[in-house]
């Protein structure tokens, strides 16, 4: 087992709504030098910053964004491009419940970020010695950058909008993960991204080639203090020919953190990728979610899970894209809101004229707890083909009274009893989830957003 712990420089730019069309590449050559990374990103980030310029903040006149006002973002309080990095060899203030494994009983790698800071990197030697990357974002980029440069940028690209150029101009941490092909990687890799700072900016990718097969866990969190925080990043994995992921991916930050993200993956032929996600925290989060099928017998399941109260407002644009033969995509969303909270889901499944044979199902399923609290559930169907089996469903509904009162009429509590019926309604998503780790994770949040 291969352990590293590395430090970086600590500079800060500063920030207001003037200051922010105004971000010069000297300064974003300062954030290079500070990170350590290689020249080839050090364009990369100028690039992105270019992109970053052209391109307006969205508004509620954008469609994409009509359901989501982000007017009240205060960028002034932001520290655009801060890297803010602890000194000390120790676990800083991640929690450590975030370090625990959630898929069977060990990692078979960790990778732990404080703020800009890599606290602990590691992979075991059976992973490593069969080429296996799991490295920081910064390692990446200097040790592994021929490979690294393939991949990112590919899916996700700095165009995609405002807040994905943001992250790959002010990027100051992320993961990469890299499976040759044909490698079964046995035990599972986790990660963590703790944001201890005001601003933070993230990119993931993943890889797993033909043939490949993988388990990964990634945290996105932070702690619930009164400070706002700002967090972009954007995710971008890419499955083989006859290869499989299963990806988690658990994001609780804190209740005053805004949250956006660009997040989308690319299957093979007769690839797999079981892709599932939570939302706990943040004050506003807007996340665009794409499932890309581009090789015939691609397959592809997306379980979606999210818990609202107080005045969160969570939205989640996902998109299943059918690109060729006997295609199978799965989409279920299921969450909670209490409180004055709300929800905003909008789905596609798009099948292209080459997409004969396509099973797309997608299906959004809302739990109103409080009469405050609001959800708006829009699916939608672009079938370009003829011989295809599409279906979407969306519900939203209000806790029953009558079960309530089943509950209690065989002697449980009344707050007992709405536990009982809220954890029923997130059942099916459990279900689909494979790890006993996971689920139990999924549970406790449960448990505190009822409290």
């Amino acid at each position: 087992m291969v352990n590293k712990v590395s430090n970086a420089e600590a500079i800060k730019i500063t920030s207001s709504s003037e200051r922010e069309s105004r971000l010069s590449k000297t300064d974003i050559g300062k954030i290079s030098d500070a990170m350590g990374e290689a020249e080839w990103y050090a364009k990369e980030r100028i690039d992105a910053l270019n992109v970053y310029y052209r391109t307006p903040m969205p508004t509620v006149s954008d469609e994409a964004w009509r359901r989501t006002d982000i007017r009240s973002v205060d960028w002034e309080k932001f520290a655009l491009g801060t890297v803010e990095a602890k000194n000390d060899n120790g676990m800083g203030n991640v929690p450590d419940h975030l370090l625990k494994p959630l898929v069977g009983d060990q990692h078979g790698g960790q990778i732990v970020i404080s703020g800009a800071q890599v606290i602990q990197e590691s992979l075991d030697n059976d992973a490593s010695d069969k080429g296996v990357v799991f490295a920081d974002f910064f390692s990446a980029t200097n040790n592994h950058g021929e490979l690294f440069a393939k991949y990112i940028s590919k899916i996700v690209n700095v165009s995609d909008g405002k807040h994905a150029a943001m992250a790959g101009a002010l990027v100051d941490q992320g993961v990469f993960v890299y499976v040759p092909a044909g490698v079964n990687v046995k035990a599972p890799l986790h990660s963590v991204l703790w944001l201890d700072g005001r601003a933070h900016f993230s990119r993931v990718v993943i890889v797993v080639e033909n043939g490949g097969s993988l388990t990964y866990v990634h945290e996105l969190a932070s702690d619930s203090g009164n400070s706002e925080q700002l967090h972009a990043g954007t995710v971008e994995v890419f499955v083989g020919d006859n290869a499989e992921l299963k990806f988690v991916e658990l994001q609780s930050l804190s209740e005053n953190c805004y949250h956006f993200s660009h997040e989308k993956s690319q299957v093979g032929r007769d690839g797999r990728l079981d892709w599932v996600f939570s939302a706990i925290g943040s004050k506003i989060t807007k996340s665009f979610l794409d499932l890309d099928l581009v090789g015939e017998g691609a397959w592809g399941r997306m379980s979606g899970f999210y818990f609202a109260a107080g005045k969160q407002h969570m939205d989640h644009d996902t998109q299943q894209n059918h690109r060729a033969e006997g295609q199978t995509s799965d989409l279920l969303f299921k969450g909670a809101l209490r409180d004055e909270s709300r929800s905003v889901w909008q789905g596609m499944i798009n099948v292209e004229p080459g997409a004969q044979k396509t099973d797309g199902f997608q299906a959004n399923r809302n739990l109103l707890l409080a009469k405050g609290a609001r959800a708006d559930s829009i699916p939608g169907l672009e079938i370009q083909a003829d011989d295809v089996r599409c279906t979407h469903a969306a519900t939203i509904s209000r806790l029953e009274e009558e079960h309530l009162f089943y509950l209690m009429s065989r002697g449980i509590e009344y707050e007992e009893a709405r536990k009982v019926v809220v954890d029923g309604f997130f059942d099916p998503i459990m279900e689909r989830i494979p790890f006993d780790g996971v689920r139990g994770r999924l549970k406790e949040s449960v448990v505190d957003k009822m409290a």
